[in-house]
Order: structure tokens, then sequence, then C-alpha cells
């Protein structure tokens, strides 16, 4: 992963709304979730719910399918496999890591 896509990843889910809607899909599983049964979740209006979707679709952390006329939204498990991955592949790159700081990245 190239820092670029790493540093835009992060700042996407650095806004607490994304997040929150990041951790609901996560949750969700490999099925996603119908883009209503986000917003109920969410409780934000459409419009602010397609914002952020779009962000998050953008920068590769979810990805939208649409099923007749549902639109069905999942968290990208290979991406959020490779932004930690990333991001523990610099863990201690230039110390010694203990058994302590390793364990707490596995």
């Amino acid at each position: 992963m190239k820092l670029e896509k790493a540093a835009a990843q992060l700042e996407a889910l650095g806004n607490p709304t994304r997040l929150q809607l990041y951790r609901i899909l996560v949750r969700a599983g490999d099925d996603g979730l119908p883009v209503g049964s986000v917003q109920e979740k969410l409780a934000v209006p459409a419009s602010t719910l397609s914002h952020h979707l779009k962000r998050m679709v953008d920068t590769g952390l979810v990805t939208q399918e649409r099923q007749a006329t549902t639109l069905i939204c999942r968290a990208n498990y290979p991406g959020m496999d490779a932004l930690i991955g990333y991001l523990a592949d610099e863990c201690c790159a230039d110390a010694k890591c203990t058994a302590a700081v390793l364990e707490t990245i596995v």
C-alpha cells in the first residue's frame, strides 16, 4: 500500500460519523447492509449518509452493489487488511520490537 492511500483512508476514518459507519459495516460481515438500514443505525439524513459513503467508497474502504432497487454497502475487508498490514509492517521498523508490542498488533 502506498503512503498516500493509507493517509486518505486514515483521514476518512478520522471523521466520527464515517468511523461509526465503517464499524457498522465491518460488524455486518460479508452480507453488508442496505443503505436504508445503515441510515437507520446512524440516524443521519440521507444526504449526509450519501456524502460519507462516497468518501468511504472513493478511498476504497467500502464497496457498494446494486441488487434490484436496493444498494448494499459492505466493508472492503481486503482493503482493511491492507491498511492494518501497512501500519503493522511499520511497527518498530527502526527499533527492536518487544514481545509485548508484537502481541498487541497480532
